[in-house]
């Protein structure tokens, strides 16, 4: 049973939450037309906590963001372990993007996409309205793979806004995703979901690992081997200081309960 609303790990405040309940909530956030805010959500792995916790404007950044569910599994180990969360399963970005887009086309709410590449967004148009029947794709804009300057950043907005969406779902990589849901909020009055590399798996244009690898926190492993030119770097380091802050903080835990 979930009786938490958010518990912290290492520093980064965390929604205890599932799919069926984030969903829930993004849902009656995108229905409440009247809202002069919007609703930053982002699904947050190892890397991003790790990259957050070793920059203090990041981490102020993403503790501004309304709803930071446990993408990973090793971060839902933790709140499990520190916290006693109770969380069955991690809310994973990709998987979450689905059960929205489900929700979306049931109630007919307009959902845009922003980031990746034009390609990728172009075949999000064709294949998404096959899979949820009904679905409303409002607009879509590709990422510059660059920080956009204050006129386009306005620009943006003014574009999402005219579209008539009232989800955007948002693909740009950790952590230029999370900076830009949680600077937008307070401009985009409707949920602003940062979702990792869900565009690129619906789209086709790379493989999920295997389900058990996925269960056992091991999908860094399959996406390392896939692209360990790109991954072997972040890996190393933020999987082995995920690791050594566990350790740490069990220890000082340990010593706490025995004193």
């Amino acid at each position: 049973m979930i009786n938490k609303q958010y518990a912290y790990i290492f520093g980064i405040r965390y929604c205890i939450t599932d799919y069926m309940m984030a969903t829930e909530e993004i849902i009656r956030k995108a229905l409440d037309t009247s809202a002069s805010e919007g609703f930053a959500v982002s699904a947050l792995a190892v890397h991003g906590l790790m990259e957050a916790y070793n920059d203090p404007a990041l981490k102020e950044l993403i503790n501004c963001i309304d709803m930071v569910v446990p993408d990973g599994q090793p971060v839902r180990w933790a709140l499990n372990h520190f916290h006693d969360a109770g969380l069955k399963d991690r809310v994973y970005g990709p998987t979450l993007t689905l059960h929205v887009l489900d929700a979306a086309a049931r109630h007919s709410i307009p959902v845009f996409f922003f980031g990746s590449t034009q390609q990728t967004l172009d075949l999000l148009q064709q294949k998404l309205p096959l899979r949820f029947p009904g679905l409303i794709i409002a607009g879509k804009q590709a990422d510059r793979f660059r920080e956009a300057t204050a006129e386009e950043a306005r620009d943006d907005a003014k574009r999402i806004m005219h579209s008539g969406a009232r989800i955007v779902f948002v693909g740009r990589g950790c952590p230029r995703q999370e900076r830009w849901v949680a600077q937008n909020r307070k401009h985009l009055p409707m949920p602003l979901l940062a979702v990792g590399a869900a565009f690129d798996f619906m789209a086709g244009n790379f493989s999920q690992a295997p389900a058990w690898m996925q269960r056992n926190g091991l999908e860094w492993l399959y996406r390392l081997m896939r692209e360990p030119g790109r991954l072997w770097k972040r890996y190393l380091f933020t999987n082995t200081q995920f690791i050594w802050l566990f350790l740490l903080e069990k220890g000082r835990k340990a010593i706490k309960s025995y004193i």
